[in-house]
């Protein structure tokens, strides 16, 4: 009896063993996907960062975010990036009041001209008159039933854009599973549109 139980505790002890050395590795990779070798950090809360603006809005750092919540121009504004982007993984922590209108929009054919018309809108958006293209939605391309909501709360953007294939989790979930080809490359940009949005990390991994 006594040889039995010193192997079902040794084989309880290497079963833990082999657990914790799992959780670790896991945990490791989802760290390391947010700023391991090939990411590269476009806000981490501390500068504004190298971006290009199209429209006009308070763009600031506060409370280790980049923050906006008032447009000066007629048009939404956008932080938009100095690169293109074609295939890639853009992980996104934000903060969106409950009647803000942002987004991350992918692959803009003309950096000038920015619109649901011109490029992939990962939109965020609780108040949409049409919730369909709500937030977790790609405006025009990927509806979303029902509509998850984002405001009052910090969140998370996983978007990957891999040739024709585009997935979206938001805090987690999948929102957003389609094949389209209609944009190919571009930069991405950051939007502020109305109420409160703040974007504390975002980080891009070109693949």
């Amino acid at each position: 009896m006594q040889r039995a139980s010193k192997r079902a505790y040794a084989l309880a002890l290497i079963t833990g063993l082999f657990v914790i050395a799992f959780a670790a590795i896991h945990l490791s990779s989802q760290a390391s996907g947010q700023s391991g070798p090939g990411w590269v950090t476009l806000v981490d809360g501390k500068t504004m960062g190298d971006w290009d603006r199209v429209g006009e809005s308070n763009w600031r750092i506060e409370d280790g975010a980049i923050v906006a919540d008032k447009k000066t121009s007629k048009e939404a504004a956008h932080l938009v990036s100095k690169s293109p982007y074609k295939n890639f993984q853009i992980y996104a922590e934000f903060w969106a009041s409950d009647d803000a209108n942002s987004g991350i929009f992918l692959r803009c054919k003309d950096p000038k001209k920015i619109g649901a018309a011109t490029c992939y809108e990962v939109n965020i958006y609780d108040k949409r008159k049409d919730p369909t293209y709500g937030t977790g939605a790609i405006v025009n391309f990927a509806e979303v039933d029902p509509m998850p909501k984002a405001g009052g709360k910090w969140n998370t953007y996983e978007i990957t854009a891999k040739g024709r294939h585009l997935v979206v989790m938001l805090n987690g979930q999948k929102t957003v599973d389609i094949r389209n080809g209609l944009f190919t490359e571009g930069p991405i940009t950051l939007q502020h549109g109305a109420g409160v949005i703040k974007f504390r990390k975002v980080a891009i991994k070109p693949l």
